[in-house]
C-alpha cells in the first residue's frame, strides 16, 4: 500500500561510539558545505510571523548531559551539542539573556514545575507521563526511519518493489512492527539489536536493514560499517509510527513563552541558522 514519505520520529538511544565519531569528523564545528545535502524543512517558507509581543527577558533552558550530538562535552570538558547550540541561537534572535541548567532526564518535568527552569530542551515526549499539561512549540527536528543497503546494490534496490527481499530489523521494534505490516511481501528478519542487524547487512545475509536515520548516519562512515553500505530511498512516515518529534516544553502557564520560541525557530529556519547548525552536528544528512 502506498506510504506519505516525509520527516517524522524522535529516537533516542544512539549507537555506541557516537561521540568519538562526531568528534572525530573532519571539519565538524565547520559548516559543511556539500551542495546535496538535504537539509530538512519543517516551516513553510512563504508563512508571515509576527514578533510576538511578549518576549521573555531571560530563558533558563533545562537539559540533560550525555545525549550526543544534542548536548555533550568536548575533549576539553565544554558543554555543546546541537540543542546547546540551538537554545543559544534561540536567546540571540529574541534579544534574551541565556542559561542552561543540566538535569536528570526523569526529574526534568518536575524541575520545571518548581521554576528551576523556563523551558525543556531535551527531546521530552508529549506522551510521557506529566508532559500532557505543558506548551510545546512546534516541532525543531523529526528523525526519520530509513532504508540502508549494501552500496553495491544501490542501484537495484526499490522500496517500493520488495517482493522477496530479507529486510533486517530490530526485534520489538516500531521498525519491526511497520515493516511487518507495511511491507508483507517482504521477508523481515529479526535481530537482537540493531547492531546484529546492521552487521547481518554487511555481511550480506539480509538485503537491507530498516531502522533509525540519525543513529544509522553516524554509523554509515563509521569504521565499524567499513564503507559498506549506503542509504536507500527516502525518509518515511506513518501516524502512530513515526509522528512524533523533537520540541521544546514550557509550563502550562507560560504559554507566551513557548510562542516566543516558536517564533524564533520560524526566525532561524528562515536565517539559514537552523541549517548551519543541522549541517555542524549532522554532517551526513539522515533525510
Amino acid at each position: 500500500m502506498p506510504i506519505s514519505r516525509a520527516l517524522f520520529t524522535f529516537r533516542k538511544q544512539l549507537v555506541g561510539g557516537l561521540l568519538a565519531l562526531l568528534l572525530s569528523v573532519p571539519g565538524q564545528g565547520a559548516f559543511a558545505q556539500e551542495p546535496d545535502v538535504r537539509v530538512p524543512n519543517f516551516w513553510d517558507p512563504k508563512a508571515v510571523h509576527d514578533r510576538p509581543t511578549s518576549i521573555p527577558d531571560r530563558i533558563q533552558f533545562l537539559a540533560i548531559d550525555r545525549y550526543p550530538p544534542f548536548v555533550f562535552r568536548d575533549p576539553q570538558g565544554r558543554l555543546t551539542g546541537f540543542n546547546v547550540d540551538l537554545a543559544r541561537a534561540l536567546c540571540q534572535e529574541l534579544g534574551s539573556s541565556c542559561a542552561l541548567r543540566l538535569k536528570l532526564f526523569d526529574v526534568l518535568i518536575k524541575a520545571l514545575d518548581e521554576e528551576e527552569g523556563d523551558a525543556i530542551i531535551a527531546g521530552l515526549s508529549r506522551n510521557r507521563p506529566g508532559a500532557g499539561q505543558l506548551n510545546f512549540t512546534e516541532d525543531y527536528l523529526k528523525l526519520p526511519a530509513r532504508f540502508v543497503v549494501l552500496t553495491d546494490d544501490l542501484e537495484s534496490f526499490d522500496e517500493q518493489a520488495l517482493g522477496g527481499r530479507k529486510i533486517a530489523v530490530e526485534a520489538g521494534s516500531r521498525f519491526e512492527a511497520f515493516a511487518e505490516r507495511f511491507f508483507p511481501d517482504a521477508e523481515t528478519v529479526d535481530f537482537e539489536t540493531a547492531q546484529d542487524a546492521r552487521d547481518a547487512l554487511k555481511a550480506g545475509e539480509v538485503d537491507a536493514h530498516f531502522g533509525d536515520g540519525l543513529s544509522l548516519s553516524f554509523w554509515l562512515p563509521s569504521e565499524a560499517a567499513e564503507n559498506c553500505c549506503s542509504f536507500a530511498g527516502g525518509p518515511w512516515l506513518e501516524p502512530g509510527y513515526f509522528d512524533e518529534g523533537m520540541a521544546i516544553a514550557t509550563r502550562a502557564d507560560d504559554p507566551e513563552r513557548a510562542a516566543a520560541l516558536t517564533y524564533a525557530l520560524r526566525q532561524l529556519h528562515q536565517k539559514g541558522i537552523y541549517r548551519e547548525l543541522y549541517l555542524r552536528y549532522f554532517p551526513q544528512s539522515f533525510y
